[in-house]
C-alpha cells in the first residue's frame, strides 16, 4: 500500500510539473517609450494604451518596424511576440540587434526571423550569427516551431556576452555559440541596437520566393509586449571615459544571471529541441562549407539526421497538437507538435 501511494504521489507531481507555469528570468520589463523608438512605417506601428507594449502592421502600403533608443555593448534582449495567422507567405518578421547604421561594412548581428508560410503550414524560424561583416560566412539554422505562434504569445530572446549567445524560446535555449579564439572577428563584439520589424521578404522567405505576400489578406499584424532591453548602454562614437569599467561590470551581471547558467537540465532541454525541430544548420552544411566552422560543436548523432546540404532528411511540417506540452519535462506548459 505504501509503495503504492509513493507511486501515485510520484505521477501526480511529474503531471503536476507538465503544467505549473515556469517562473519568469529576473528581468526588469520596460515600456516602449523609454526603451524604443519608432524606425519605419508610419501608421503601421501601433502603441498599446498603456504604452508598454506595440504591434507592427505589413499592408500593400509598407511594412514597420522599431529599433532601441540607445546601443548596447552585449546584453539581454527579449519580447514576447504574437505571430500573424492564416495565410502568411513570403512574411517575415524579425527581432534582432545589429550596429549595420554605424558599421556599414564591418556590422555585426544576432537574428531570430520568422518566417510565414502558406494557410495550413507552420511558421518556420531562423537564428543567424554575424561578426565584422561577415555576411559570406552566415551560421544559420532553421527551426520549426513546436506551437501554434499565431494563438498566444511566446517569449523569444538573445543573450550576448563576452563568451558566448543563447537564443531562447521561452525558457528554452534553443542555441549556444561559444567564443572562441579561432572565431576571431566573426564573434559579434562591436555595440548594438535592438531592432524588431515586419516585412515582405516574397523574393526568398517562402519555399525560396514560389509563394509571395498576397495582399489580400492584409493586415498582417505582429505583436511585442514584455519588452527587456539589459545591458550596457554605450554611444560607439563618442565613448564616455568609465565606459569600458561600467560594461565590464555589466557583462560580469550577464554572465552570472539565471538565464546565463547552463545547467545540464538546460542542455538537455535544448538537445531534444535540436532533435525535434531543428531543419537546417550550417554545421552540417558541407556541400557549402566543406570545412566545418571553428565554433561547431559536431554531434554525430545529431549529424546522422542531416544531409549534405545541411538539410534534415525528415524535415516535414509537423502536425501541432493541443494534448501535449510542447516541453513535457519542463514547468511551463504549451502547444505542442506531435513528434
Amino acid at each position: 500500500m505504501m509503495m503504492m501511494a509513493v507511486a501515485l504521489l510520484l505521477v501526480l507531481h511529474s503531471c503536476a510539473a507538465v503544467v505549473t507555469p515556469a517562473a519568469d528570468f529576473d528581468v526588469t520589463k520596460v515600456s516602449f517609450d523609454d526603451g524604443f523608438a519608432h524606425l519605419f512605417g508610419g501608421d503601421n506601428l501601433v502603441r498599446s494604451a498603456d504604452r508598454r507594449s506595440a504591434s507592427l502592421t505589413l499592408n500593400h502600403y509598407s511594412g514597420s518596424g522599431f529599433i532601441s533608443k540607445d546601443m548596447y555593448e552585449y546584453g539581454f534582449f527579449s519580447a514576447s511576440i504574437k505571430l500573424p495567422s492564416n495565410y502568411t507567405a513570403g512574411i517575415v518578421v524579425a527581432f534582432y540587434t545589429s550596429n549595420g547604421d554605424v558599421f556599414k561594412k564591418t556590422h555585426d548581428e544576432l537574428d531570430i526571423e520568422f518566417l510565414g508560410n502558406v494557410e495550413g503550414k507552420n511558421w518556420r524560424f531562423q537564428t543567424n550569427v554575424y561578426g565584422n561583416g561577415s555576411t559570406s560566412r552566415g551560421r544559420e539554422e532553421r527551426y520549426l516551431l513546436p506551437f501554434d505562434p499565431t494563438i498566444e504569445p511566446h517569449q523569444y530572446s538573445i543573450l550576448w556576452t563576452s563568451g558566448h549567445v543563447i537564443f531562447y524560446v521561452d525558457d528554452i535555449p534553443i542555441r549556444e555559440v561559444v567564443r572562441s579564439d579561432a572565431m576571431g572577428g566573426d564573434y559579434p563584439s562591436k555595440p548594438m541596437s535592438l531592432y524588431a520589424t515586419i516585412w515582405d521578404g516574397s523574393a526568398w522567405a517562402t519555399a525560396n520566393g514560389k509563394y509571395k505576400v498576397d495582399y489580400k489578406y492584409e493586415p498582417f499584424v505582429s505583436d511585442f509586449s514584455n519588452l527587456v532591453l539589459r545591458g550596457c548602454r554605450v554611444d560607439p562614437i563618442q565613448q564616455q571615459p568609465d565606459s569600458p569599467r561600467r560594461c565590464a561590470e555589466a557583462n560580469d551581471e550577464l554572465t552570472s544571471a539565471d538565464f546565463a547558467l547552463m545547467t545540464p537540465e538546460k542542455r538537455a532541454a535544448m538537445r531534444r529541441f535540436r532533435e525535434n525541430y531543428m531543419t537546417y544548420s550550417f554545421c552540417y552544411d558541407t556541400k557549402r562549407y566543406p570545412v566545418a566552422f571553428p565554433d561547431c560543436d559536431i554531434v554525430p548523432s545529431e549529424q546522422s539526421r542531416f544531409s549534405e546540404t545541411g538539410s534534415a532528411k525528415n524535415s516535414r511540417d509537423r502536425r501541432r497538437s493541443k494534448r501535449q506540452s510542447w516541453k513535457p519535462r519542463a514547468r511551463r506548459t504549451n502547444r505542442a507538435a506531435d513528434t
